[in-house]
């Protein structure tokens, strides 16, 4: 599989999170050419403000892998990952981070608090933002449209 197809699963996971009326954000973990983890966003659905998509996609990583470290794994997201998120994928020692849209008031990798540039941070991904963009962009614009009206 290439990159692009990775990212179009990631898309997927966020399709079916706005059809269970979450914000559209998925995720997905692999390792060579095997998924070993993806998820929505299901913050609602759970009652749980960690059900972000990359936490859930990791966790589910770490559980079929039986180890806390991702190394050599990729994460594609389709949203600029939050800081709680950042954190884990630092911690997961994660190789690759790919999204898709960046998020101004959200994110913190290329926004905010930048998390991996920080002195603290143990590991730092390499980073690829803007992958898919345009599609992630009109989930997240028509998720939104719809719930605040024209």
């Amino acid at each position: 599989m290439r990159r692009q197809d990775f990212m179009a699963l990631a898309l997927k996971e966020a399709e079916a999170a706005a059809l269970r009326g979450e914000v559209p954000v998925g995720a997905v973990v692999v390792g060579g050419d095997t998924v070993v983890g993806s998820a929505g966003n299901r913050t609602r659905e759970f009652a749980d403000p960690t059900a972000h998509a990359e936490m859930l996609a990791i966790r589910e990583a770490c559980r079929k892998l039986s180890s806390e470290r991702l190394s050599g794994h990729d994460l594609y997201v389709t949203l600029e990952p939050c800081t709680m998120c950042a954190g884990a994928i630092s911690f997961a020692r994660l190789r690759r981070l790919y999204f898709g849209v960046a998020d101004e008031k959200g994110g913190a990798v290329v926004n905010g608090v930048r998390f991996f540039t920080s002195p603290t941070c143990h590991h730092v991904p390499d980073i690829y933002p803007g992958m898919a963009e345009n599609a992630a962009a009109a989930l997240l614009k028509d998720f939104f449209r719809e719930r605040r009206g024209p």
